[in-house]
């Protein structure tokens, strides 16, 4: 069995990737921490059980339509950093650019850098003109990735039980 025929993205140090099964133990660190889990779905950590379904729901969105979420990955070490891609599962408000990287990446510029991988492929690769990132608005971090990409705050939507905002993307 192979991996999903998953497209590579290269930036000056990340590799945007297909998941492997030897990405899930870092995976599983990454979304049972407090503070990733903070600002995404329910807020609440996930357990291994949840990661790995997660996973799989992420290997099945590129079946079922045709992109998805990337593993990214540092590519002077290898080392796995998190998940950054194109996103719009079934009950999601919108076509979206979805990151979230590990504690041990935050703060070195990581996640703007995929997220304008991602930014590129969905607007060039996949012709997307209505592209958003929905964040809750206490996730800083999170929003200042969005607007360096030229995002705007938008409305306001409930998701996963809490409100969160739209930020969109301009078209090019």
């Amino acid at each position: 069995m192979t991996v999903l025929d998953v497209p590579q993205l290269t930036t000056d140090r990340l590799l945007l990737r297909g998941f492997k099964p030897e990405d899930f133990e870092r995976y599983a660190e990454m979304m049972a921490h407090p503070d990733v889990a903070l600002h995404l779905m329910d807020g609440r950590p996930l357990s291994r059980v949840e990661a790995w379904r997660q996973l799989a729901m992420f290997a099945g969105h590129w079946v079922l339509r045709g992109y998805g979420l990337w593993a990214v990955e540092e590519r002077s070490t290898g080392q796995f950093l998190g998940r950054i891609g194109c996103l719009n599962p079934e009950g999601f408000p919108a076509f979206e650019i979805a990151y979230t990287l590990g504690p041990w990446a935050w703060g070195k510029g990581y996640a703007r850098e995929g997220a304008a991988a991602a930014l590129h492929y969905a607007r060039e690769t996949l012709r997307r003109s209505e592209i958003t990132s929905i964040i809750r608005p206490a996730n800083a971090p999170s929003i200042r990735v969005a607007t360096s990409l030229g995002a705007v705050a938008s409305e306001t939507v409930e998701f996963f039980g809490a409100p969160s905002t739209v930020y969109r993307y301009p078209r090019e």
